[in-house]
Parts: C-alpha cells; sequence; structure tokens
C-alpha cells in the first residue's frame, strides 16, 4: 500500500490521466478536533475542499469524479451533526446552481434520496435539470449511499424484471448488475483516494471498485490540496494495471 508523503510535487503524466477518480471524504471532523474546532466546521472545510478538488481535476481534464459524501450508516451520528452536513449540502446546492453552468461541471447523485428533506430533493432537481446542459467533468455526490445497498437495490430490479418475465434467470450477468447500479453508464473508478489514515472501503463503491487502484494516505480531507492530488494521481501512473492478467 502506497501511503501519500510529503515530498516535492511530483510532475503527471498528461496522457496517462485517470478517467475516473473516486474519493472517501474522510477526516472532516478530526480536522476541526484537532484545531479545537466544533465538529461541523470541519465539514465546512471539508466542503471547500471538494469544490477545489471538483474544479482542479476539471482543470487537469479528469472525465469523472465520485465522492463519498453522507453514507446509510451516517444517520446513526449526532442529531446536530447530520443536521450541519445536510445544511452544508443546502448552502452548497444552491452555490452550484449559480456557478455551475460557468465551470461548465456536470453535479449527479447517487443514493437513495427518498429520506433526504423536500426542500433539498427540489435543489438537486434543479441542479440534475442544470447539469443536463453541461458538457464538463461529471461529478457525482453519494448521499445516503451504501455499496451494499446498492447492489441489493440491483438485484430487486433485475427480481422484478424476471417476474415480470421481461427477463430470464441466465441473462443477470455482471453487465446487467452494472446497468443497474447508480453508476450505469460510466466507467469504473480508475483511481481511488482514501484519506484519513483510514485503510477500508466503509461501503464505498464495492461493485465498482473491482480492480481500482488505491491511494492512501494520512492526510485529512479538508488538507487534500492540489499537491495531494497530484501525489494521488502521480501514485496511480506509477503502476500497471493488469486486471488478473500477467
Amino acid at each position: 500500500m502506497l501511503f501519500g508523503k510529503k515530498e516535492d510535487r511530483p510532475q503527471l503524466d498528461m496522457e496517462r490521466l485517470p478517467a475516473h477518480i473516486a474519493a472517501v471524504m474522510d477526516g472532516n471532523g478530526r480536522w476541526a478536533q484537532k484545531r479545537g474546532m466544533p465538529r461541523t466546521a470541519g465539514h465546512s472545510a471539508g466542503s471547500e475542499a471538494f469544490q477545489n478538488a471538483a474544479e482542479y481535476l476539471n482543470d487537469l481534464g479528469v472525465k469523472y469524479f465520485t465522492v463519498y459524501a453522507f453514507s446509510t450508516e451516517n444517520w446513526k451520528r449526532p442529531e446536530e451533526e447530520v443536521g450541519a452536513i445536510m445544511g452544508l449540502l443546502d448552502r452548497y446546492l444552491r452555490k452550484a446552481i449559480r456557478e455551475m453552468t460557468e465551470k461548465n461541471i456536470r453535479l449527479c447523485f447517487f443514493g437513495d434520496l427518498e429520506p433526504l428533506s423536500d426542500s433539498l430533493k427540489q435543489l438537486i432537481a434543479e441542479t440534475n435539470e442544470i447539469s443536463r446542459h453541461t458538457t464538463g467533468m461529471q461529478v457525482n455526490v453519494c448521499l445516503n449511499y451504501g455499496g451494499r445497498a446498492e447492489i441489493a437495490r440491483a438485484a430487486r430490479l433485475l427480481a422484478q424484471e424476471c417476474a415480470e418475465g421481461r427477463l430470464q434467470p441466465e441473462d443477470i450477468t455482471e453487465a446487467a448488475i452494472s446497468r443497474k447500479l447508480y453508476s450505469a453508464d460510466i466507467p469504473d473508478p480508475d483511481l481511488m483516494i482514501r484519506p484519513g489514515g483510514e485503510l477500508r472501503l466503509s461501503n464505498f463503491l464495492l461493485w465498482q471498485n473491482a480492480y481500482t487502484e488505491f491511494y492512501f494516505t494520512d492526510t485529512l480531507w479538508p488538507d487534500m490540496d492540489e499537491a495531494e492530488l497530484d501525489r494521488a494521481i502521480a501514485a496511480y501512473q506509477s503502476r500497471k494495471r493488469r486486471y488478473g492478467g500477467i
């Protein structure tokens, strides 16, 4: 496993950029606590880091950026913290509605959005409508998302088609499952960045990360700047992807 270090910023091969980068936005609360601030301040800093990362990767030419914003398990957190996260998302979307067209970035959402507030769902619908007219990098925000729940949802959709006689069990292939995931029609991640010093997937893109290259770093998400992103991409470019071959 390769961990991020604070060496000089590497030179990237612009011809070998990962098309799709995924990231777990982890360490916001710890970032704030280290500074004697409430955890909610860390989530605010994390949202700024997310926007900066999206804009930088878009400028580089990365085509897809998928981030883990709020998991199905995050509802277990204190009510105040959950409310702060949802409030940040509300403010970010209002800002995105104003700025997204100018940046030419598409913003999409993966996950079960039904439990969200009506106002947040309305903002997401407005954001989706704006995204239909942009052609730049697609940013996928995983919200109320869990990898196991996503796979279970795909299984239910396929089972329903079988029950209705529109599909036979032998037609349930890996490709058929992929088409029922939130990420249908986009390539699997080439690179997955896990900040915060944790060495686990945390139920993130379990199906899609089958052959993804991983980059682990002790850097907390609010400190994920352009240099750290460059180090992650350089680590990816140093590897040979065999997909099970020789």
